[in-house]
């Protein structure tokens, strides 16, 4: 063994031994952030977690009791909450349909080597920054406040933040384009929007549209959460019924199961879309 050979396997091991005391280390801090993180809110909350851990299943106890008492009921309400279904359902692909589009344009101005403007990439790569860092339930309530109650106020807030996550995981897709169809339709005096639409969108649109179909599950259950501030659909539904309490538990029941079902219809049918644009085939 040279020793040339020896001097890199010892470089190679320090290098491992210090991965691994930094992994230690931020294991450490983890458990150390998170025993700090629990003693303060045990402290500040209005009773002991650990004292009532033993009654954590008594409110789920009572709904589902309730719902089995009142099981012929299940099937009219199923059907009831279908137009509420139907709302939350086009939430989400209003959302996911603007928020792609503007995450499209977002994610052409801020991709290092495609930009149009190259000095404002940095400038847009924040602004999808910010856009991913407020939360849609913070947007929801400041446009209700505007806007009043309804399904607007959660589209926009929707869109808004799958605009920014979207932009980013374009972007990305993106910067991994081979750059010689880029490059060949330049040479022969193509302006950028030939350039990106000839040479850049036949390599990402796959990827894109994959990204798409999984933000929309994403925003499926988004869509059902803003429901509770007043945005309206099944999440309205289901937060009218739980603020009535007993007498309305079997309707808390069917609104969780045709959610459940909805969300796993989507994302049974999403994942074949995206093996087929990703893959060329369907999962078996």
């Amino acid at each position: 063994m040279t020793a040339h050979t020896v001097s890199g396997t010892a470089e190679y091991l320090a290098l491992v031994r210090r991965r691994r005391l930094y992994g230690a280390i931020l294991v450490a801090l983890f458990f150390v952030l998170f025993a700090s993180g629990f003693t303060v809110a045990e402290d500040r909350n209005a009773g002991g977690f650990l004292d009532g851990l033993h009654r954590i299943f008594d409110f789920p106890k009572e709904i589902f009791s309730e719902a089995f008492t009142n099981w012929q009921n299940l099937p009219r309400l199923f059907v009831a909450a279908i137009p509420s279904l139907i709302e939350t359902l086009n939430i989400a692909a209003i959302a996911t349909l603007f928020g792609a589009i503007f995450g499209m344009a977002l994610a052409f101005l801020s991709t290092r080597g495609l930009a149009l403007w190259p000095r404002l990439t940095s400038v847009f790569r924040r602004i999808m920054d910010t856009m991913r860092a407020v939360p849609e339930i913070v947007i929801a309530l400041v446009l209700i406040f505007l806007l009043g109650v309804g399904p607007v106020p959660a589209m926009i807030a929707i869109a808004f933040h799958t605009a920014g996550a979207l932009g980013k995981l374009f972007s990305e897709a993106a910067e991994n384009v081979d750059l010689k169809p880029v490059e060949g339709l330049a040479s022969v005096g193509g302006n950028w929007f030939q350039r990106i639409w000839f040479g850049v969108m036949p390599q990402v649109a796959p990827n894109w549209s994959s990204y798409a179909l999984l933000r929309f599950e994403i925003n499926i259950r988004a869509s059902a959460i803003l429901g509770f501030v007043g945005a309206g659909g099944l999440g309205y539904d289901l937060k009218t019924a739980l603020q009535w309490g007993q007498g309305k538990y079997d309707q808390v029941v069917a609104i969780f199961a045709i959610l459940f079902l909805t969300i796993m219809i989507v994302d049974h049918l999403s994942d074949r879309a995206r093996q087929r644009l990703v893959k060329g085939g369907v999962q078996a």
